[in-house]
């Protein structure tokens, strides 16, 4: 005669295997409303199969390929929100800035996802921190069908904030990229402008690109001795699409270990393979860059020995490529000692210093240092604000008035995508070529004028 119980709700497969298995019954189950499943065994192995293929369609149980664990209300609701960006280093969280993630989900529900883990953010979001919000729900996506599953991408498109929990980045790209769970976290951050943020690979991940770490992790004297080497792996223009880390690419528990060799030669790498001015956010542990909806980063932590952002740009003055960046090579990128422009600065508990992501030139509480690479050896010295090119315009100086000129720029820029603000003073139009290296101008009644740019990547 068959048995009858409850048992917990669960989702290993395996964990019931050996239940079946000790305990030589045929285990089957139901979900109930409270989580709980309807149990009933039969004490001959021999019938489970049978049983299974009977059953399946009735169980929808089985085919569940995610966990969820949540607290709060299990009700959805909608609230105002405010999109933003909080990369964190690793390591012990940072309480302030969680709580500024949370405070622009506007009491609204929150997000955690991971690839493997539990739910230790649940009650440290909800209940812990003073924020008031609706629910946390943590989900465990440990593949590409659970990246896939309707359940999990309705329950990330409805959050009103989202955060990355850490792990092993390679899960994330190769698990997510390309499923459901892409669409759904770019949705989040260009159409429904919610903050999300991740914390170690959660943060990794979040750049235009990206270290994939699919070979494992590499350390700094292995990229800078050859930036080819096989655990030099990075992805570009493939996953998250985030307006305001567009070219950049991030890296995390930056001083453990040293990770400064290793960034530098990611934008060398990048610059290199796909010929644009590569940009890079690193984050020290116990230290996080909390980016606003207008890109303001401000920079949380509170170690006074330490708790430093790092903010990189590849120098603007020509000539400004890696001269050796190949293959079984040690990579030298100096280009006078000042290869690379670096803003470091301190986190406090306040978040009081700051860097504008807009122009990547003006920040509060920092210093600015120049890094470069040496046939592998990394060097980091003072450094001086970043410095506009000199530019020099060419074309017909004097003009009549009803003709139409062409005016471009002397040997512009052939690395990145730079953009050209064009402006008049005088009486003329702009009939062509905004924002490109050439414009077409018309001049009208007048004695004098002048034709200006300025170029910004």
């Amino acid at each position: 005669m068959p048995l009858f119980g409850t048992i917990p709700h669960t989702k290993n497969l395996s964990h019931l295997y050996n239940i079946i298995y000790k305990e030589r019954f045929l285990v089957w189950f139901f979900v109930n409303p409270k989580n709980s499943f309807f149990m009933f065994l039969i004490p001959n192995p021999s019938l489970f199969v049978f049983f299974f293929v009977l059953l399946l369609p009735f169980c929808p149980t089985l085919a569940q390929n995610y966990t969820s664990y949540i607290v709060g209300s299990a009700m959805d609701i909608s609230t105002s929100t405010q999109g933003g960006t909080l990369l964190m280093g690793g390591s012990t969280d940072v309480d302030n800035a969680i709580r500024w993630l949370l405070q622009r989900a506007n009491g609204g529900d929150v997000v955690v996802i991971r690839a493997t883990g539990a739910d230790g953010y649940n009650d440290y979001m909800y209940s812990e921190l003073g924020v008031t919000v609706n629910s946390v729900e943590t989900l465990i996506i440990p593949s590409i069908a659970a990246a896939n599953n309707a359940y999990v991408v309705n329950q990330i498109r409805n959050a009103e904030a989202l955060f990355i929990a850490g792990g092993d980045q390679y899960n994330y790209v190769s698990k997510w990229r390309n499923t459901l769970v892409e669409d759904a976290l770019n949705y989040l951050i260009n159409e429904k402008h919610v903050t999300v943020g991740g914390t170690s690979a959660g943060m990794a991940i979040q750049g235009d690109a990206y270290f994939s770490a699919q070979n494992g992790t590499v350390y700094s004297d292995e990229a800078l001795n050859d930036p080819y080497n096989t655990y030099m792996t990075i992805g570009y223009d493939d996953f998250l699409n985030n307006p305001y880390l567009k070219n950049t690419i991030t890296d995390t528990h930056f001083d453990n270990p040293d990770r400064r060799g290793r960034l530098l030669t990611f934008l060398a790498r990048l610059m290199t393979d796909y010929n644009f001015m590569p940009l890079g956010i690193a984050s020290e542990e116990t230290t996080a860059v909390c980016i606003d909806e207008q890109g303001i980063a401000r920079i949380f932590g509170g170690n006074a020995n330490g708790d430093y952002a790092y903010f990189l740009r590849a120098n603007c003055l020509l000539p400004n490529t890696p001269e050796n960046c190949q293959t079984a090579n040690n990579l030298t990128w100096n280009r006078n000692q000042k290869a690379v422009k670096v803003y470091k600065v301190q986190g406090t508990i306040n978040g009081t210093n700051t860097f504008d992501l807009n122009n990547w030139e003006t920040g509060i509480g920092g210093v600015w240092e120049h890094w470069y690479a040496q046939n592998g050896a990394l060097n980091a010295l003072s450094g001086t604000p970043p410095e506009a090119p000199t530019i020099t315009i060419i074309g017909q100086q004097n003009a009549c008035s009803g003709n139409t000129y062409t005016y471009s720029i002397q040997s512009p820029p052939t690395i990145g995508s730079p953009m050209y603000q064009w402006s008049l003073n005088g009486t003329g139009t702009i009939l062509s070529g905004q924002s490109t290296p050439q414009i077409t101008v018309q001049w009208t009644n007048g004695t004098t004028g002048t034709v200006n740019v300025v170029q910004t990547y």
